[in-house]
């Protein structure tokens, strides 16, 4: 008999597909993935569709969610204009409704709830507003009235928490890197047709971005293991934690190594908006899926908004180098989370799976 109860809410995203992943792994544990469509892969669990912006959805869906233990909560609504929409009203409004829908269900049918897992990020410091004092702790982030829907649903959790018997844990991860399919951002689909469209060309890999600013990244297996940790860790109990691999990049250093891992040779710096450009590849993209018999989708359905978040990672537009975005790790490693990881070696793998899997040629 299962031991726990896990329920993924978002599990078609790159983290709510990385914990079904781990979870997978444990003969102990149940799995309920929670999402409007089916994901890709379900590790053994069972889904659930739902739409978690609509509360009698949830409502309908709480007999499956009887007996939930833990809660890793990794849904998430994005604006058409994706980072503009960090900052809009209706995409803080829908994100708070999400998660108070989702425990408004399953607090009454699950007594025995030991833990929450909310995700946040490095938005939690305002660096989509101004550049990240560094480093970046886990203290109550001096960008508290800056509007976010991280704040809403956090307020929200702590409320709910008072008196009860189970916990919440908050991580903050930095740049993640793992495979997915159309999602908000996730860069190895954006990177990948990209470069897939240059092979074809017989040209190599161009570096589209801007200036370069020291950052950190985190692999998405990884998080999923520190999201698991914090479910069972006294230390982590009503505690925010960042997340990183634990070493620092930036995009011109790493691009050689993602080159390598699509068999291809690193170019110059030729700055190009992915956002703008994408619709000239959609095509090609077309014409690739057949050639290689690929298993991913047409491009927008591949990449999702995810063309804007790759032009804002890698800084497109900007002309001097930017101020350091680094967060600390010191306190999830205090608390006794260590693991770390290269992240050459993680951009190396994604692709490389990628690849292997047969979502990019």
């Amino acid at each position: 008999m299962a031991n726990k109860k896990v329920v993924v809410a978002g599990a078609t995203g790159l983290v709510g597909s990385a914990v079904l992943r781990h979870f997978g792994a444990s003969d102990d544990c149940e799995r309920v993935a929670l999402s409007r469509r089916r994901p890709r892969d379900l590790y053994g669990a069972r889904h659930v569709p739902v739409d978690l912006t609509n509360a009698e959805d949830c409502r309908c869906a709480a007999a499956e969610l009887r007996g939930a233990t833990h809660l890793v909560y990794a849904a998430l609504y994005e604006a058409p204009s994706l980072i503009d929409g960090w900052r809009d009203a209706e995409q803080i409004r829908t994100n708070d409704l999400m998660l108070r829908n989702l425990m408004g269900a399953l607090e009454p049918v699950a007594p025995d709830l030991t833990h929450v897992a909310l995700l946040q990020g490095t938005k939690a410091y305002g660096v989509h507003v101004r550049p990240l004092t560094v480093p970046a702790r886990e203290g109550r982030s001096e960008m508290y009235e800056q509007p976010n829907f991280y704040w809403a649903q956090e307020n929200f959790l702590r409320e709910l928490q008072q008196g009860k018997a189970w916990h919440w844990s908050i991580l903050r991860p930095v740049l993640i890197i793992g495979e997915a399919m159309g999602g908000a951002m996730d860069l190895i689909p954006p990177l990948g047709v990209y470069a897939a469209v240059l092979r074809e060309q017989g040209r190599p890999l161009d570096y589209p971005g801007g200036a370069a600013r020291v950052s950190q990244a985190v692999d998405v297996d990884l998080l999923a293991r520190a999201i698991a940790w914090s479910g069972e860790a006294e230390a982590a109990r009503n505690e925010a934690f960042n997340v990183t691999n634990g070493d620092v990049f930036t995009w011109e250093n790493i691009w050689p190594a993602i080159a390598d891992a699509l068999e291809m040779t690193p170019g110059q710096h030729v700055p190009l908006s992915l956002t703008r450009e994408y619709k000239n590849w959609i095509a090609p993209w077309d014409e690739l899926r057949r050639k290689y018999d690929l298993i991913a989708p047409r491009l927008e359905e591949f990449v999702g908004l995810s063309f804007q978040y790759a032009d804002y990672s890698m800084r497109y537009g900007q002309t001097e180098s930017g101020p350091p975005s680094i967060v600390s790790t010191v306190k999830i490693n205090q608390a006794g989370f260590t693991e770390m990881m290269d992240t050459e070696v993680m951009f190396r793998k994604w692709f490389k799976l990628a690849r292997a899997s047969r979502l990019l040629p």
